[in-house]
């Protein structure tokens, strides 16, 4: 089993070191049975969605709000959890992107509803440590790793 978690600032120089800090920390404990290509090319878009968008939108391009992502892998079950201070989104007013619809964002979601087996968001109130004090938003993914990723 492994738990592990890294607190990065909000600043799209560090989307290396998150996707670099993922990838290889479930490469180290994945069973050989995973077709870990197919695995990790799916978890590199995930990342970089939300990461990205947590910047640019929840964060507003303020690096110095702390983003904390948390892995737990238990054979091949990765759960994974991404808190941030942003002012949150609201879900029931997301409406995906029809079929043909050429629009510039909204696709994220979409994205990560297909790529993972369950996605949840909440917005959290007070912390579990200084830097986390206040309103949190904590995005939850959940991936049965073995299964065909899409």
């Amino acid at each position: 089993m492994l738990k592990t978690e890294l607190v990065v600032p909000s600043d799209l120089r560090f989307l290396s070191v998150v996707e670099h800090w993922l990838l290889e920390s479930l490469q180290l404990e994945i069973d050989q049975q995973v077709d870990w290509r197919e695995v990790e090319s799916h978890l590199r878009l995930v990342v970089v969605e939300v990461y990205s968008n947590i910047v640019r939108h929840a964060h507003n391009e303020k690096p110095e709000l702390p983003i904390r992502i948390r892995i737990e892998l238990e054979g091949n079950h990765l759960s994974l959890e991404v808190w941030d201070h942003g002012v949150g989104f609201n879900v029931d007013s997301y409406h995906p992107p029809a079929p043909g619809d050429f629009q510039e964002g909204g696709y994220g979601w979409l994205i990560l509803h297909r790529i993972m087996d369950r996605v949840e968001y909440q917005l959290q109130v007070g912390g579990d440590g200084e830097a986390f004090q206040g309103n949190r938003n904590c995005l939850k993914l959940e991936k049965d790793l073995a299964a065909a990723v899409v």
